[in-house]
């Protein structure tokens, strides 16, 4: 393996490790604590501006370095005819799923956040914080199954 290719597939595994890491942790330690009433919506609300900038910073770089390996590792036959490919085509489209929930669901944060209200955001953010954390798993999974075939 190059030292090109060895930096891409790091590039992409550090991103989506820290993408996916921190959609669970808002899941499952932000909102409870928010839906529970405790803390307050300033720093919150810097919080889920922190995971934007993940979110988005991820999305590109995942989406650049993973079609950057798509393109040289499998090539449009591969990505077709293949499980394999299956499984990467499937990756990219579980990407854009979880875009759209964290998106959404920040939006929906924010929206409170800025209105100084903590539990209602939360408890309307929940269900798409919840999907985006079946969307990451799905993905961790995906890629475990790509590495072991």
């Amino acid at each position: 393996m190059s030292e090109l290719l060895a930096g891409i597939y790091a590039v992409h595994m550090t991103f989506a490790a820290l993408w996916t890491g921190s959609v669970v942790f808002v899941a499952i330690a932000v909102l409870p604590t928010a839906m529970d009433g405790e803390g307050s919506p300033a720093p919150l609300s810097t919080m889920i501006g922190k995971l934007k900038l993940i979110s988005r910073t991820s999305a590109l770089l995942l989406f650049l370095t993973g079609g950057h390996l798509a393109a040289t590792q499998y090539g449009a036959s591969g990505l077709t005819g293949t499980f394999r490919g299956y499984l990467v085509v499937a990756m990219l489209v579980l990407w854009f799923v979880l875009a759209g929930l964290v998106e959404v669901g920040s939006s929906k944060l924010t929206d409170g956040f800025d209105q100084q209200k903590l539990r209602e955001p939360a408890r309307n953010a929940r269900p798409f914080f919840l999907g985006a954390t079946v969307v990451a798993v799905l993905l961790l999974l995906d890629a475990g199954i790509i590495l072991g075939i």
